[in-house]
């Protein structure tokens, strides 16, 4: 199977997103990283779609985003994200032209702003273009900035799934020898929310099911310094969280998690193609049977590193995934 991408049709579903600058050049500081993540939740505003944690690092990025079911969105709406994106004043004109005399010149403006919402490609087109603008207008640079359109993966919406790959998205920093705890890191989801961001907030509560952020956050910490920690094999530069650190983090509920799934390479994440239980990645193979080739016969494939955690993928990894 050559697709990199797969969608789910005409229903919720979650993605694990990345996205590289071309030739892996570090191009991107704090700053860069500010406008990003500005850009990102304007964008995801206007699309609809829900940011549930990102890594933004100098030369790539990771979302785990969630888009809702295709849905009719009223005039009303369809202006509020508009303002959202573009401000008032061009939120008014599009007001105007929806109530154009002619009901096929309303037709085509309303259809224009349906397109770009509610779906996981326009979402990142949108962000993506937005952002290279601005770069290279910034930088006095032209050209692509980007190595590719994007890689996704699906995850199931169960709380295991979810929050497996939302952990290995906060920890990127962390495995790179950025900070040594991932709160440190103000350009993931969770560096945001400790930080106080409403937004970085929202996302989390709703990734693990829990309108209380203390409670959330007390438990993903958990989560986190559990996975996190481990030996020197969990990243490509070696780094990890302490086990000290985990174990005093972890100490009021004795022992640590299984961590085997963080210490799988990106790709397990992002080349998979789906993750989530045998029963979700085995019935979206039956039904988008066309994707596969005509050989296969079953949808889910495991892996030793995946085993503990009942967790497969779509696409057959069969180097070796631990770093």
């Amino acid at each position: 199977m050559r697709t990199r991408r797969a969608k789910l049709l005409g229903q919720p579903a979650a993605y694990h997103v990345v996205t590289r600058t071309v030739a892996g050049q570090h191009l991107f500081g704090p700053t860069e990283k500010e406008v990003f993540r500005r850009i990102m939740r304007k964008v995801a505003a206007f699309c609809g779609v829900e940011v549930l944690t990102y890594a933004l690092m100098s030369n790539h990025v990771h979302l785990l985003v969630r888009v809702p079911a295709p849905r009719p969105i009223p005039d009303a709406e369809l202006l509020e994200r508009a303002a959202l994106l573009y401000g008032r004043t061009r939120a008014e004109e599009l007001r105007q032209l929806l109530r154009h005399p002619d009901p096929r010149q309303q037709a085509r403006v309303r259809d224009k702003l349906h397109r770009r919402m509610l779906d996981l490609s326009a979402f990142l087109k949108e962000l993506k273009q937005r952002f290279s603008i601005w770069f290279n207008k910034t930088h006095g640079r032209f050209g692509t900035l980007w190595a590719e359109r994007f890689k996704s993966c699906i995850i199931e919406g169960r709380r295991a799934s979810l929050e497996t790959v939302a952990a290995y998205i906060d920890l990127n920093a962390v495995r790179a020898g950025l900070v040594a705890d991932p709160k440190d890191y103000r350009f993931c989801g969770y560096g945001e929310a400790c930080g106080g961001g409403k937004q970085a907030r929202r996302g989390l509560t709703v990734l693990l099911g829990s309108p209380d952020w203390r409670r959330a956050a007390a438990d993903y910490r958990m989560s986190l310094f559990g996975k996190g920690s481990g030996p020197a094999a969990l990243g490509r530069q070696g780094a990890v969280i302490a086990d000290r650190a985990a174990r005093r983090v972890m100490a009021q509920r004795g022992e640590l998690p299984a961590h085997e799934l963080l210490r799988c390479r990106v790709r397990y994440f992002s080349d998979g193609l789906i993750l989530g239980s045998r029963a979700f990645v085995d019935r979206f193979f039956r039904e988008n049977r066309s994707l596969f080739g005509a050989k296969r016969t079953s949808g889910a494939r495991g892996n030793a590193a995946l085993g503990t955690l009942d967790l497969a993928t779509a696409r057959d990894l069969r180097h070796d995934p631990i770093s």
